[in-house]
């Protein structure tokens, strides 16, 4: 064996002798842990349409075709935005008052997912909305005779400018089919916060909303694809 090989044996039997200390108090302050949560703090975000709003209008006179994009930030937080047209077509067979009007909705807000294991395929969601809409509405009566004085009197509005702004809660499961897609439903309540009825007595139906009034309870049933 020679001088240098003697050395370099020397040297690498040390250098291990020193190090073994430091590795033995590095396992046991740091652990490997197979429950460690090692998802993004961006997890992807997703597409959904709502079919309730869509077999209402076609069955009623009123609905909604609305979709909304919602961020899933560590499968806990979603960040959400709602948006769709609202379309209304309606005479009262007892007034004979007809009203239309067809706008746009948008609503912002958050779920939280209430699941324990929250990387679960299945959620529970609790969440809560600002909404609104600016809209205009038309609202027409064949023309009416004064009983009193004679003559016609005309009644209705063509164009009025309305806005309605309301606050959401809601409440939903969520469950994956297959793949990317899911199929999930809530509950909503709304509560009216301010409006406007632009100079009209009533208007009938606010889009996003509803038959309008101080509040309204609502579901949806959603097509969601993760993205």
């Amino acid at each position: 064996m020679t001088r240098g090989t003697k050395i370099f044996i020397f040297i690498s039997s040390l250098a291990i002798s020193l190090l073994s200390p430091f590795k033995s108090h590095a396992q046991e302050s740091a652990p490997f842990s197979e429950d460690y949560d090692s998802v993004a703090f961006v997890n992807g975000f997703s597409v959904s349409v709502d079919l309730v709003g869509i077999i209402q209008r076609a069955v009623s006179d009123y609905g909604q075709i609305e979709a909304s994009l919602r961020l899933n930030l560590l499968d806990r937080y979603f960040p959400i935005i709602e948006a769709g047209v609202g379309l209304s077509k309606h005479e009262d067979v007892v007034t004979l008052i007809s009203y239309k009007s067809n706008a746009p909705f948008f609503r912002i807000g958050m779920d939280y997912n209430l699941m324990k294991d929250k990387h679960d395929v299945y959620r529970i969601f609790g969440g809560a909305r600002y909404a609104f809409s600016y809209f205009s509405c038309d609202i027409s009566h064949p023309v009416l005779e004064d009983p009193v004085w004679g003559g016609n009197a005309n009644y209705g509005a063509e164009g009025a400018k309305c806005n309605y702004h309301w606050a959401e809660l809601s409440a939903g499961v969520d469950a994956k089919i297959w793949g990317p897609v899911h199929l999930g439903w809530s509950v909503r309540y709304r509560k009216r916060l301010f409006y406007s009825n632009g100079g009209v007595d009533k208007v009938w139906y606010v889009p996003g909303y509803g038959i309008s009034g101080s509040n309204r309870l609502g579901g949806m049933f959603n097509i969601t694809i993760d993205i």
